[in-house]
């Protein structure tokens, strides 16, 4: 049994959100692959939603977004959750290029949606790919992020 919504989110990307295969047109059709593929109901509802909310996020994000070159401090909420290498993976996509401040921030706010104490670096990394993805003009950056991803070995961000 796959554990968290983390993992229904990698499995919808890597099996429909790459292009090569179209997802169920009917949402019960996806929520019984996804059950069948061994996740529960609670965390496929969690997925959905997120990925609802990822795309009202994207929407809101092309009205009111933060000033280029502004400094991102964080909250004790989000340093509770997103612990000094989450935060420093974030620096990181951002110094090279990848997140421009638009992207960090609802990055960010995906993270802070996931439902358990601390986010992992991988899972930064995906919830990154998965707002790049959704936003557009930001292709070759989804192209970086989704190559760093699948590399075998570590691409280092200077």
């Amino acid at each position: 049994m796959n554990e968290n919504m983390v993992d229904v989110l990698i499995y919808l990307y890597e099996n429909y959100m790459d292009g090569e295969q179209q997802p169920p047109v009917e949402q019960s059709d996806l929520e019984d692959e996804l059950s069948q593929a061994g996740f529960s109901q609670g965390e496929i509802d969690k997925a959905l939603r997120w990925l609802d909310e990822l795309a009202l996020g994207v929407e809101a994000a092309h009205e009111h977004g933060p000033v280029s070159g502004s400094i991102r401090v964080y909250s004790e909420l989000e340093c509770e959750k997103l612990d000094l290498e989450a935060r420093g993976m974030l620096m990181s996509l951002e110094h090279s290029g990848i997140l421009d401040p638009v992207s960090r921030e609802l990055v960010i706010d995906r993270l802070l949606a996931i439902d358990h104490p601390q986010v992992l670096v991988e899972e930064v990394k995906w919830v990154a790919l998965l707002v790049l993805m959704n936003r557009p003009g930001r292709e070759e950056a989804f192209d970086q992020l989704e190559e760093m991803l699948y590399a075998d070995e570590p691409v280092y961000l200077h």
